[in-house]
C-alpha cells in the first residue's frame, strides 16, 4: 500500500543545476538533427588502464566513436554519479571487473542521438540508463548495443534518472525480498545517509514501514538528522546512541525490527543484530568499515537470526530483463508521486573529475557527486 503524501522541506526544492540541465536537454531535443551516421568531433571519457587509487589511475582521454550499425544506439551522456562500487571497481576490489583499459562509471542517464536499423525499442530523444554494471558511463558520448540500455521516462528529474539504476533498486529489493513485512513493521539500518540509506527511508515510508536509522556522529549531526527526517525517517540515532540502554524505549512505540540492512560491518553490524527481533534477518550489502560481520553463537541459536547478503548484479542474473524494467518503472512512479527523490548531490563538470573523486572518498560527505557532461 503506497502512501500518497508529498514530502516537504529539502525534498521539495529542485536544485538550480538540475533545472539548467533539464532546460539544456530540452533545447538539445528541439534543435538537434538525428542521424545514424552523424558523429561528434571528439568524445571525452574517464579511462583507467590499471587498477589502483582512482585519483592516480583515472585519466581524461579522447576516444573515437564507433559507427552506428544494426542494433547500436548512439547515446549522449547527460549525468553520471560516482558510487562506492565505481571506486571499488577501479581499485580492483569488486565482484565484477571489466576488461582493461575501461571507462569508469556504472550508472547514469543519457539521451539517444541515433539508432541503428535493427533497433525497435528506442528512438532519438529517449532517455536511457544502463541495464547492467560495467557499461562505462563517465564519458560524453558512446555507442552501445540496444540490449545494454533501458529506456526511462523523461518526466522525472534528471538527477533522479541518473541515480535510479543502483541504489533505489537495491533498497527496494532488500525491503521486499527477505522478510514479508507489513505496514507498521520496522526496519533498522546503518549508513543511513548513504544513497541506499536515503532510498530505504523513502521507499519504506511509501510502503508504510517505520525506519530506525543509524549514522556516525559528526559536527553537523543535527543538520543531517533533520534532513533524514525530512525524507521520512522515523528515528535517527548515532552509533553511540544505539548502544545506550535508553534505546530500548523506542520499541515501546513500535515492534522490534525483523529486518536489518548492513552496509558497514564490524561493531556496527553486531549492534544491528542485537536489536533484531527473534527470527529476524540482517542483509549485508556493503562493508564500509572493512571489518567482518560478527554474530555470537547465542544470536544464531537462541534468537534464530539469519545472515544474508545482497548484490544487485546477482539479482539481475537471476531475473529477466523485463523484471528489472518493471522495477525501474515502479520506482519512477514513486518519483512522480513525490515519494522518492535523488540523494543529496553536487554536480561536477566532467573535466573537474579529480575534485569529484576526492569528494566522493572523503568521510562524512553525504552529497552524491554527479558528473555532468
Amino acid at each position: 500500500m503506497l502512501v500518497s503524501r508529498r514530502l516537504t522541506g529539502a525534498r521539495a526544492r529542485a536544485p538550480l543545476l538540475a533545472s539548467l540541465l533539464e532546460a539544456w536537454c530540452r533545447q538539445g531535443r528541439t534543435t538537434s538533427s538525428y542521424s545514424a551516421f552523424s558523429e561528434p568531433s571528439h568524445v571525452r571519457a574517464l579511462v583507467y588502464g590499471n587498477h589502483g587509487d582512482p585519483a592516480k589511475v583515472i585519466q581524461l582521454k579522447n576516444l573515437e566513436l564507433t559507427a552506428v550499425e544494426g542494433s547500436d544506439v548512439h547515446v549522449k551522456m547527460l549525468a553520471a554519479p560516482i558510487n562506492p562500487s565505481d571506486i571499488n571497481m577501479i581499485q580492483g576490489n569488486y565482484g565484477l571487473l571489466p576488461k582493461l583499459p575501461a571507462v569508469g562509471g556504472n550508472e547514469g542517464v543519457g539521451q539517444v542521438i541515433a539508432v541503428g536499423s535493427s533497433v525497435s525499442g528506442l528512438k532519438p530523444g529517449d532517455w536511457v540508463i544502463p541495464a547492467n554494471a560495467g557499461l562505462g558511463t563517465w564519458r560524453t558520448e558512446a555507442v552501445f548495443s540496444e540490449e545494454a540500455l533501458i529506456g526511462v521516462p523523461k518526466d522525472i528529474p534528471l538527477q533522479s534518472a541518473a541515480t535510479l539504476g543502483v541504489n533505489p533498486c537495491t533498497a527496494y529489493r532488500m525491503l521486499v525480498d527477505f522478510e514479508q513485512l507489513q505496514p507498521g513493521d520496522s526496519v533498522i539500518q546503518n549508513a543511513s545517509n548513504s544513497g541506499v540509506g536515503q532510498a530505504v527511508i523513502q521507499i519504506a515510508s511509501a510502503l508504510g514501514l517505520k525506519t530506525i536509522n543509524v549514522i556516525r556522529d559528526r559536527p553537523d549531526i543535527k543538520k543531517l538528522t533533520d534532513r533524514l527526517k525530512d525524507l521520512g525517517a522515523d528515528y535517527v540515532l548515532t552509533e553511540e546512541e544505539l548502544r545506550m540502554p535508553e534505546t530500548k524505549n523506542i520499541f515501546k512505540d513500535l515492534p522490534l525490527p525483523r529486518l536489518a540492512l548492513n552496509c558497514v560491518g564490524g561493531k556496527s553490524s553486531t549492534e544491528l543484530l542485537r536489536h533484531l527481533a527473534p527470527g529476524g534477518t540482517m542483509v549485508t550489502y556493503g562493508g564500509m568499515a572493512k571489518q567482518p560481520v560478527t554474530a555470537s553463537v547465542s544470536m544464531l541459536i537462541f534468537k534464530d537470526l539469519k545472515l544474508r547478503g545482497f548484490w544487485l548484479s546477482q539479482w539481475k542474473k537471476n531475473h529477466s530483463p523485463d523484471e528489472f524494467k518493471e522495477l525501474i518503472l515502479f520506482l519512477c512512479n514513486l518519483i512522480r508521486q513525490g515519494q522518492l527523490t535523488a540523494p543529496a548531490w553536487s554536480g561536477i563538470p566532467l573535466q573537474d573529475y579529480q575534485q569529484a573523486l576526492e569528494a566522493s572518498m572523503k568521510p562524512f560527505v553525504s552529497s552524491k557527486q554527479i558528473l555532468t557532461m
